[in-house]
C-alpha cells in the first residue's frame, strides 16, 4: 500500500471517528422496554432497547433475515422483533425464534454483532470495538458528574456537521467574544488576546492569556484509553442566581461523516437549599438563553463546508485546534496501521 493510500484510510477513520472509544448514544429516558430506540454511530446503524430486567441491549440495526430495521419492530419479552416478517432476536445478536416457520434452521444461530452498553449521568454510552481494544475498557465520567456537590442537566442536540468541527468548537475559546457576544454571559472581554497551551495529565488546557472569568476563556481535554470529554467555564452574573459559575461538561457521538450529536452537562457546584433554587431558576429563566448559544454554534458549524480544513489559515489563537486534531491523527494512525498489519499476517 502506497503513503497515499495510508495517508486517506487515516483521514478517514478520523472523520468517521475513532474505535476502541465509549461514545454516548441517547438519554437514558430515551431506552425503553415498550420500543426500540435506533441510531447511527460511527456510520452504523445500531438499536437499542431495554430487556425485561430493564437492562439496555444493542445490537447492529439489521434483521438477520432480510435485513430490515429491527428499530422498526418491536420489544417482546425481553428481546427484540422484526416488523417485517417477526423473526425474534435477542441482546446477544441470537435468533430466537421465527414465528412463521416453527423449528427454522436459523433459531439458535448467532447472527447479529452486539456491542456493550452502559449507563452513567443520564445517559447510555455504546463501546465500538478496536482491533487492539476488542473488551470495553473503564469508561472514565468527568469528576463533576461523580461528585454529589456538582448538579445540572443534560442537554442533547444533533448537528449536520462532522463531530470534529464541534470539537474544534470547543478548543477554541477565541470564539465566544465574536459568535456569542450579545448572549447573557458571554458578552464581555476583549476582543484581542493570544492563547496558551499546556500539557495535563490527561489531555491538554487551552487558555487565553490576557483574561481569565470573563467570557469562556478556557477549555481542557481529557482523553483516556475509552473515552475523551471536555470541559469549560461560563462566568455567570449574580442575576443567575446562587453558585459561582457554569461548567459545560461535552460528549460527541460521532454519527457519520457529515452529523453529531452533541452532549452537554450543564453544571453548578451549590448546595443546599441553594442548589434546589438554582435548578428552578435554570429551568424557568436561564435554559432559554443556553439552547440560544448552543444554537449559534450549530448554525455557523453547518454552514462550513466540508473541506474547510482543506482549505483553511490557522493562526495562533488555534493551538488548541491544532494539538486536539495531533491527537485524533495519532491515534486513527495507530488504528490503520494494526488493521493494516493484521491483514498481512491473514493473507500470508
Amino acid at each position: 500500500m502506497t503513503a497515499i493510500d495510508k495517508k486517506s484510510l487515516i483521514e478517514k477513520r478520523v472523520n468517521e471517528g475513532l474505535r476502541g472509544q465509549w461514545y454516548p448514544v441517547a438519554k437514558s429516558v430515551e431506552i425503553k422496554t415498550s420500543r426500540p430506540y435506533g441510531t447511527r454511530l460511527l456510520g452504523e446503524k445500531i438499536v437499542l432497547w431495554r430487556d425485561g430486567s430493564g437492562k439496555i441491549r444493542c445490537l447492529e440495526d439489521f434483521c438477520p433475515h432480510r435485513g430490515a430495521p429491527l428499530s422498526y419492530g418491536e420489544v417482546h419479552g425481553g428481546n427484540i422483533a422484526c416488523r417485517y416478517h417477526g423473526v425474534v432476536v435477542n441482546g446477544d445478536g441470537v435468533v430466537e425464534q421465527v414465528p412463521a416457520m416453527p423449528d427454522c434452521a436459523l433459531e439458535g444461530r448467532k447472527a447479529l454483532t452486539s456491542y456493550e452498553v452502559t449507563e452513567r449521568n443520564d445517559a447510555v454510552f455504546v463501546y465500538v470495538p478496536s482491533l487492539d481494544k476488542p473488551d470495553a475498557p473503564e469508561l472514565v465520567m468527568p469528576k463533576e458528574l461523580v461528585s454529589d456537590s456538582w448538579t445540572g442537566f443534560l442537554c442533547t442536540s444533533v448537528w449536520e456537521t462532522n463531530y470534529r468541527y464541534a470539537l474544534d468548537n470547543l478548543a477554541d475559546p477565541m470564539h465566544g467574544c465574536y459568535l456569542h457576544a450579545e448572549s447573557f454571559t458571554l458578552a464581555y472581554g476583549s476582543k484581542q488576546d493570544l492563547m496558551k497551551l499546556d500539557k495535563t495529565e490527561h489531555g491538554f488546557r487551552v487558555e487565553r492569556v490576557g483574561q481569565v472569568g470573563e467570557n469562556f476563556d478556557w477549555s481542557e481535554f481529557e482523553v483516556h484509553a475509552g473515552d475523551m470529554f471536555c470541559f469549560l467555564d461560563i462566568p455567570y452574573p449574580p442575576a443567575a442566581g446562587p453558585g459561582s459559575f457554569m461548567r459545560i461538561v461535552g460528549f460527541v457521538q460521532p454519527v457519520d461523516e457529515h452529523t453529531t450529536k452533541v452532549f452537554f452537562w450543564r453544571l453548578r457546584e451549590v448546595e443546599g437549599i441553594a442548589r434546589e433554587s438554582w435548578r428552578f431558576l435554570y429551568r424557568a429563566q436561564l435554559e432559554e438563553n443556553h439552547w440560544n448559544v448552543l444554537e449559534q454554534d450549530r448554525v455557523m458549524l453547518e454552514g462550513m463546508p466540508d473541506d474547510a480544513r482543506r482549505r483553511e489559515m490557522l493562526y495562533q489563537h488555534d493551538l488548541g485546534v491544532s494539538r486536539l486534531r495531533q491527537m485524533l491523527t495519532r491515534a486513527a494512525k495507530g488504528q490503520i496501521e494494526a488493521e493494516l498489519k493484521a491483514a498481512e499476517v491473514a493473507a500470508e
